[in-house]
């Protein structure tokens, strides 16, 4: 599942947002300790009247980091829990370039005053490092990388897809659509609905009591409907664990839209032929939600870390995408 979406600033002060065709918004909120975007709000509003999903993000300036952090969240309080919020770290007007402990600062504020986990946008050129801020932090990415600034629309499968995991992928600033006669940043996001909102909710869930574990022994969970004819790809998924998993061969999956079976996209509706109907029912899954490690979800089902990540083919437990569907046993 894929949605599409633009991110605005006050270079688009006046756009209706009601007219362009858009999944998300994300607007510019802040930056440093002394701008607000004039028009953040009046884009918010708009946005939100018109169904999108929302986002908004503060440029990093460096300087202070819990004062840059305090100012962001100070501005945006009424957008709290239904707004993705993101920390936008580039080169230009940021005296903390290259201080990534500046950045996970500044994150960490942000997530004790708000408890939303803010996703981090960047340029694919430094990508192992913030990517490994990011699984400090357990946020989402929001990776910047154009293949030329040729005008273009929406795309469903942007240069250099699947180079690099992201939650979001801002693929060109060159995007023309209806409803504005300007130049937009166009934007990808692997992720349903459902999804965007976990990023959003305060503490990666809505609010409600902790599930209490099962007393021992448990009783067996009702045995699942049979699958369906399709599959879901999860983040971390190859086509050899899908065809284990599901009880068939390779050869029995089609629908990968790159040709390639080796190269399948989170996200990416399969198509499933045959396979055993009489076979085990599936055990019990967990949705990993903003804000989970795995190996907080092991302790919660008493297992280890790295028996989830075998069973789940996840070759670095330290990176975990919310919206995933991880199986215990």
């Amino acid at each position: 599942m894929t949605m599409n979406g633009i991110d605005v600033s006050n270079w688009q002060a006046g756009i209706d947002l009601a007219a362009v065709p858009a999944d998300f918004v994300i607007m510019k909120a802040t930056q440093g300790t002394n701008y607000i975007s004039p028009d953040c709000d009046r884009q918010y509003q708009q946005a939100k009247k018109a169904g999108r999903l929302l986002g908004v993000y503060h440029y990093v300036a460096g300087g202070n980091a819990q004062a840059e952090a305090d100012y962001f969240v100070d501005n945006i309080k009424g957008y709290i829990g239904e707004a993705i919020l993101v920390l936008d770290w580039e080169q230009e007007q940021n005296h903390a370039w290259g201080n990534y402990e500046y950045l996970k600062q500044v994150a960490r504020r942000v997530q004790a005053r708000t408890g939303v986990i803010p996703i981090i946008y960047t340029m694919a050129g430094i990508y192992n490092g913030i990517s490994a801020v990011a699984r400090e932090l357990n946020a989402g990415l929001w990776v910047a990388q154009y293949a030329n600034y040729e005008p273009t629309g929406y795309q469903a499968h942007p240069w250099n897809e699947g180079a690099y995991g992201c939650a979001i992928r801002q693929y060109t600033s060159a995007g023309r659509l209806p409803g504005y006669g300007g130049n937009l940043d166009l934007n990808i996001a692997y992720m349903d609905r459902n999804a965007w909102m976990k990023y959003a909710a305060k503490n990666g869930k809505p609010a409600a009591a902790p599930a209490k574990p099962a007393p021992a022994p448990a009783k067996p969970a009702p045995a699942p409907k049979p699958a369906g004819r399709t599959y879901t790809v999860q983040a971390g998924d190859t086509l050899s664990g899908i065809a284990a998993k599901l009880g068939v061969s390779t050869s029995a999956i089609s629908g990968y839209r790159s040709g390639n079976p080796n190269l399948i996209y989170p996200g990416e509706v399969l198509k499933i032929n045959g396979g055993n109907a009489a076979r085990k029912p599936a055990g019990r899954t967990y949705t990993v939600r903003a804000g989970d490690n795995l190996s907080a979800i092991a302790a919660r089902y008493g297992t280890t870390y790295q028996a989830l990540a075998a069973k789940n083919g996840i070759a670095n437990p330290n990176l975990i995408y919310p919206g995933q569907v991880l199986k215990i046993d």
